[in-house]
């Protein structure tokens, strides 16, 4: 087994992207289930010690996942994921938001655009995430919120669930 798993966080300032490069010690239909399932995303997409909780999820083309990421106090934080296209084991793209709890847009905070691709390289599955946002400051936004340290937590958390799967 691969103890030391491949992870790349890159902000691309001249596109206004964050590219993110991680490995997994699983099988492709694993990971891809795991992105794509609300049973499964719930127990990994939070960093601990907040919890991850779907209020509802249609992962389809026009479908949409409305979550909130729970703090140990209770106060939740709500997210809308939009899903604009599907190509099954292989890439999903979806448009996200911060929100309330029905699902309306919080304007205060701009919306990114996220693509995520997945490929096998011998036992492990490679996950590229890019997310794209309109201009630079709202990627230092995210960044000032936590947000690399935060994904870089909720994939370690993934790992364990893959881990654990086996």
């Amino acid at each position: 087994m691969k103890t030391n798993l491949l992870m790349n966080f890159t902000v691309d300032k001249e596109n206004c992207a964050v590219k993110v490069k991680r490995e997994f010690n699983a099988p492709i239909a694993s990971v891809w289930a795991a992105w794509t399932e609300a049973e499964i995303l719930d127990q990994w997409w939070a960093p601990a010690p907040y919890k991850s909780k779907t209020k509802n999820m249609d992962f389809k083309v026009g479908g949409h996942r409305l979550y909130a990421m729970v703090s140990p106090e209770g106060h939740e934080n709500w997210s809308l994921v939009d899903y604009t296209s599907i190509s099954p084991k292989t890439n999903f793209t979806t448009l996200g938001a911060f929100c309330d709890s029905e699902g309306n847009i919080n304007p205060d905070f701009p919306r990114s655009n996220w693509s995520v691709s997945f490929s096998e390289q011998g036992d492990l599955t490679i996950v590229d995430v890019l997310i794209k946002h309109k201009q630079l400051a709202d990627i230092e936004k995210y960044l000032e919120m936590g947000f690399k340290e935060g994904f870089t937590c909720i994939l370690e958390n993934l790992d364990k669930i893959l881990e654990a799967g086996k």
